[in-house]
This record gives structure tokens, sequence and C-alpha cells, in this order.
């Protein structure tokens, strides 16, 4: 198989499965989804032509007054009689204006003398300090589309549109597998030629700001037999997450294992450093991830393709990472045939590459809050040029 160019990869990967079912959740449980369907208003918001001020209820086309005072509006108190000519009504902020007033004389531009008012500032024009009714939203109208991301502020949005719970997509469900003889558990001592297993750890906290469910099925042997039978037991899983043994080496079995399990692969080797060995493919309805085994290559596909792809069976309508503008402190050299994802953190002056960029180098890694795009073919770069970040945090 020929190298594909990343974008055509994130392309395919996201083409193998579609999002996963539905289920209405009550609000508290939405955080952190997408609505998998569009979102219509219940009511009106505001309910009522509303008050933006504490002052006096009144007809602009009375200005300058006098109006006599006869009644008082509260947010939540019983609604006001309406107004007759020369009459004004004492209003609080978020109350509902009386049938018959149109504007609010804010209290600081009121002079008052018993139940009398006066204004003391310029003309006042309809609708001044009033917020109309159905101005934010009204009943029936779109509140948010299909795939829209659940913050904060759209939580409040789909509340205040009467809904108290949303359709979303149901978890996602990941296995992770971590291959090799050499690999040891977490905290156990590692002999000469052993390597503790930080990928299924470091996954799962990538994996922590999104709503999936995540089991480690351990560390698995490099032996075919064992290792299908693995993958046939993680077929029940959405997403199925190796780690090592996607080379071509002799004992990287990763991938007849998976063929021997039923699964079909759908591509192999992207034009990217580091990562180059990835492979994806379907088993069942799980799709198929092959990550590198090396920390550093393992993290940046995760971020590129897994990430997204979890996204994307969640209902994102964008599930792939963002990238934004930013500036060299220093040099970079032309890039190869491959582009290079290379590990650099943010400061006051511009973006700084790591010194060290060995795909073996997880040192440098835990130090990087961005990854700088370099696509294959580049020029040297001086500081000062504009290049291409994928912030990590």
């Amino acid at each position: 198989m020929s190298l594909l160019p990343v974008a055509e990869a994130q392309r395919r990967l996201m083409a193998l499965a579609e999002p996963l079912p539905t289920e209405d959740m009550p609000i508290p449980a939405c955080a952190g989804r997408w609505l998998t369907r569009d979102l219509q208003a219940l009511r009106d918001q505001p309910w009522a032509d509303l008050s933006a001020m504490d002052g006096y209820a009144i007809r602009a086309a009375e200005w300058p007054g006098p109006w006599q005072v006869t009644g008082e509006s509260a947010a939540g108190g019983s609604l006001p009689s309406a107004l007759a000519p020369g009459q004004a009504c004492r209003i609080f902020t978020g109350a509902p204006l009386p049938e018959g007033a149109d504007s609010v004389l804010i209290q600081e531009d009121a002079a008052r003398e018993g139940h009398v008012i006066r204004s003391t500032e310029g003309p006042l024009a309809r609708g001044r300090n009033v917020r109309p009714a159905a101005s934010d939203f009204g009943k029936g109208g779109l509140l948010l589309p299909a795939g829209t991301a659940l913050g904060p502020a759209q939580i409040a949005l789909a509340v205040l549109g009467g809904h108290g719970s949303l359709p979303v997509a149901r978890p996602a469900r990941i296995a992770l597998l971590s291959t090799g003889d050499e690999l040891v558990p977490p905290g156990t001592p590692a002999r000469p030629g052993q390597l503790p297993a930080s990928n299924a750890p470091m996954l799962a906290a990538l994996l922590g700001g999104l709503p999936c469910e995540v089991v480690d099925l351990g560390i698995i042997r490099d032996d075919l037999d064992s290792m299908a039978a693995i993958f046939s037991r993680a077929g029940q899983a959405d997403i199925i997450v190796s780690t090592g043994g996607a080379s071509v080496g002799d004992h990287d079995i990763v991938r007849p294992a998976f063929t021997k399990a039923g699964g079909s692969l759908d591509f192999w080797k992207i034009r990217m450093r580091p990562g180059k060995p990835l492979m994806a493919g379907t088993l069942g309805s799980a799709v198929f991830l092959g990550l590198p085994g090396n920390p550093v290559s393992a993290f940046v596909t995760a971020t590129l393709f897994l990430l997204p792809l979890v996204r994307h069976l969640m209902g994102s309508v964008a599930p792939l990472p963002r990238t934004a503008p930013a500036t060299l402190t220093a040099p970079l050299p032309a890039t190869g045939e491959r582009d290079d994802y290379l590990r650099a953190y943010r400061s006051e002056a511009g973006i700084v590459s790591l010194t060290s960029q060995d795909s073996a180098a997880t040192a440098a890694m835990a130090m990087a809050d961005c990854l700088i795009i370099r696509p294959a073919g580049s020029p040297p770069a001086v500081a000062g040029d504009a290049v291409t970040i994928l912030p990590l945090a």
C-alpha cells in the first residue's frame, strides 16, 4: 500500500462507521456531548416585553411627562394592570411591561414627587430599555442544529428553550489492547529488555475528556492465536485500539491477528512523521485503529485519528482537531516526503520547537502543548515565519 495523505486517511476513517444510536438524556448528563437532532424552542424568550433596567414603564410619545405612577411590576410577580394615558408603572429589571407601555424611563433620569414623575433627560425613543418578547428566540424556532457541541452556553440555551433532556449519542465503547512480549504492567519493575506499558494509560487519559467508556484489555503477548482471540472478544466494542506490532517486522503480528479474527483492513501506513505505521479497518461493527507502539507516535496518531473518530461516532459534524496560526521563534529545516508533526510549546515570543523530535523522546512530548504541522515538501523556515499549529491544550 502507498502512503496515504493524512486528510485522506481521516476521511476514510470517518466513513467506516455511522454515528452511534441516540438516547434522550437529562440535561446534567449532556455536557461535553453533541446533539444528534435539531433542537427547537418550546417557548418564547423573553416570554413577554421585559424591562432591561430599573425605572418606570411609560409611553414614549408622552415624554417628558408628567406621569401618574399607578402600579408596580417585578420579575416573578403578577402581571401589572394596563396603563391609561398619562400613567406610569414602577418597574424592575426582568419584569413584564404593562399593556400600553412601550419604553422604560430609567430611575436615574426620573424626578419623582409623590406619585408623579417627570423625565430629566432628553427625548426617550420607543422601545428604549425594553427586551422585546421573543427577541432572543421564538417558540418553534431552531435553537441548535444537530452536531452542535454541548458546552455551558449551549446547555443554558437549551434549558431556556424549555428542555429538560436532549438527544445525544450513547457513549462510545472503546477497547484498548497493548501488544508486545517486552511490556510489563505499570508500576512493575522492568528488567533489562522490558518496558512499562504506558500507552493504554496515556490513551485513557487522552479520552478522559470525551463521553466514552474505555476498557483496558491489558497486555497481549506476541502470539497469533491468542491475539486473534482477544480481537474477537474486543469486537463488541465500537472502537478497538491496539498499540504496537503495526510495522513490518517478523514480530509485528497485529495485522495477521486482526485478519485471522475476521477483520477487514481499509488502509495502512500514513504519509506522516511520527506515526507512519497506523492501520485502520473494521471487525464486525467495530472500527479498528492500530497505533504505533512508541508513546510519541501513539499520542500523535491518537490526536489526529482516534479523538476525531470518537467525536464522529458521538454526533459531531466537525470532528477533526482545530488548527491555529502561529509564529516561529527559530528556524526549521525543510521537510521530506512526509508531513511532519513537530512537538512544540507556545511562548510569549511565539512557537518554540522542542530540540528532540525523535519518536521515542517522551520527555520532550511531555513538554509540548502543541504540534507544528509542516506539510511534505515544505522549504526551510526561519524565525518570524507563519506556521500552522494544532493546540494540545
